[in-house]
C-alpha cells in the first residue's frame, strides 16, 4: 500500500500543476461587443467616473484592444493628503489606510479569476524627473489572466462599497496595460519547480 501511495504521489503533483495551469490560464477568446456593452452599462449605472469624465471611453478603448491573452496593468499612484470619503463614512483621514481597505477587499477577487499582483513598490527617492510631472508615490503591476477576467474582477466588487476606498485614497493615477519584452518573472516555471522537486523526492523514497 505504501509503495502504491508513493507511486501515485508524482501523479497527484502533476494533477495539482494541471489545476494550477487551468486557474492561471492566459489565453481565451476576446471579449464580445455585448460583454463590453454590458460592463460599460454597469459602470455608468454605478456612476464610477467621479472626476474622470473619460473613464468610460478609456475602458471601451482598453477592451477593444483585447486579443484574449494575459496582460499586465501598470498603476502609478499619487495619494491624497487626506482621505476623501463621502459624508457619513468615518474611516479616518489616512489615504494609505483607505487604499489598504480597497486592496484587502479587491485582491481576493483578483485571485479568484487568476489575476495576480506581480509587485507593489513604494517610492524610495528621486532621480530623473522632467518638470511638471506627477510625483508618483506607489507603483503597482497586476497580471490579468485576460481582459474578460479584468471585467469579472471589477464587476464582482461594484456596488459593494469597495471602490469608494480607492477614490478616497487616490489623488491622481496613471494606469495602462503593458506586455513584457523580457522578464525573469515566470510564474508557471516558479510553480512547477517545487512540485517537480517534491515529485523527485517522493519517487526516490
Amino acid at each position: 500500500m505504501t509503495e502504491e501511495i508513493g507511486a501515485l504521489g508524482p501523479l497527484l503533483l502533476v494533477g495539482l500543476y494541471v489545476i494550477f495551469l487551468f486557474w492561471y490560464g492566459g489565453r481565451t477568446r476576446p471579449v464580445s461587443t455585448a460583454e463590453v456593452q454590458t460592463f460599460l452599462d454597469l459602470m455608468r449605472r454605478q456612476r464610477l467616473d467621479h472626476d474622470d469624465p473619460d473613464l468610460y471611453a478609456s475602458l471601451e478603448k482598453l477592451l477593444a484592444q483585447d486579443d484574449g491573452r494575459e496582460f499586465l496593468m501598470l498603476n502609478l499612484i499619487h495619494y491624497r493628503d487626506q482621505a476623501a470619503y463621502p459624508p457619513g463614512m468615518n474611516f479616518g483621514d489616512s489615504a494609505v489606510a483607505a487604499d489598504r481597505r480597497y486592496a484587502r477587499t479587491f485582491f481576493p477577487w483578483l485571485l479568484r479569476y487568476g489575476n495576480v499582483p506581480v509587485f507593489i513598490a513604494r517610492r524610495s527617492g528621486s532621480f530623473i524627473e522632467p518638470a511638471n510631472t506627477e510625483y508618483w508615490q506607489v507603483v503597482a503591476m497586476i497580471r490579468y489572466r485576460s481582459r474578460r477576467d479584468f471585467i469579472r474582477s471589477v464587476t464582482a466588487v461594484v456596488g459593494k462599497d469597495v471602490m469608494v476606498h480607492k477614490w478616497a485614497a487616490i489623488e491622481t493615477t496613471h494606469v495602462f496595460p503593458v506586455r513584457p519584452l523580457f522578464s525573469f518573472i515566470a510564474v508557471r516555471v516558479i510553480a512547477a519547480i517545487p512540485l517537480a522537486i517534491t515529485a523527485l523526492i517522493a519517487w526516490s523514497l
